[in-house]
């Protein structure tokens, strides 16, 4: 069933092939036609599907392993994952744009939104003084109404008064920030694992003491300005994330080369 019609919408046109068919598989997926622990058609079987060359059907592979709805590696058999959602960490994107990626409605309850003192901890997060005033924003984020994560952000004044208007229940806080002038370009994260307190397993349907997975995270401008220090908590059961090196681009593969040389 060759994707190209002539009936197509001018939006399908313009959408790379490789991701109407990474669209078109998870489709598959949703309606059971693939199940979780089934193998993914043959290379060769999804070119014949689809109409496309080899090269489009590995690169909707790459896409659909990317966002955690396959698992396997070229050379080896690929097969339908379980329920897990996985956030790749290769590029950075918001939490709205990664849900939508891989065909989930994203939602938010903004929890609390509140200007104070910075105090120690934030100040030295966002290089200012603890007396200086930030804005601290709290979300319960959703997949399809169900949820997945709490949002901790704490902002520099400045930053967080471009918020204060902002619909954060169905709007990306940072596309919201880029419309008004403030592009986050950069992050650094921490990940490690914390227990859900009763707060927190009472928002996202766990047990107290359920493990979440905790992204720590300090983002800057395209000016490697600070603004926000962030700590978010994912349910452990429905979430994990997806990290690629390459080895050859950090020099360890030439270094070792070298070294038997």
């Amino acid at each position: 069933m060759p994707l190209a019609s002539t009936h197509s919408t001018s939006a399908e046109q313009r959408t790379p092939l490789y991701r109407q068919i990474a669209d078109a598989i998870r489709g598959q997926i949703a309606d059971g036609t693939l199940a979780p622990g089934a193998p993914l058609p043959s290379e060769q079987s999804l070119m014949q599907q689809f109409g496309v060359s080899r090269g489009t059907i590995r690169q909707a592979r790459a896409a659909l392993r990317a966002s955690g709805v396959i698992g396997g590696s070229q050379g080896r058999t690929f097969s339908v994952l379980g329920d897990s959602l996985t956030q790749p960490f290769d590029e950075f994107v918001s939490v709205t744009s990664w849900l939508r990626s891989i065909g989930k409605t994203p939602g938010a309850i903004v929890l609390c939104q509140d200007k104070g003192l910075a105090g120690d901890e934030a100040a030295a997060h966002l290089g200012i003084a603890p007396t200086d005033f930030v804005w601290r924003i709290r979300r319960l984020r959703t997949a399809d109404g169900e949820p997945l994560m709490i949002e901790h952000t704490v902002m520099p004044e400045a930053v967080g008064d471009l918020l204060a208007g902002a619909d954060l229940e169905h709007t990306s806080m940072y596309a919201s920030l880029a419309d008004r002038g403030v592009v986050v370009a950069s992050a650094r994260h921490r990940i490690d694992a914390v227990a859900a307190t009763a707060d927190e397993a009472r928002l996202l349907h766990v047990r107290k003491g359920s493990p979440l997975l905790r992204l720590r995270r300090d983002a800057h401008d395209v000016r490697g300005n600070p603004v926000e220090w962030a700590e978010d908590r994912y349910r452990g059961d429905r979430t994990d994330v997806s990290i690629e090196n390459n080895a050859t681009a950090s020099g360890v593969v030439r270094k070792y080369s070298e070294g038997r040389a």
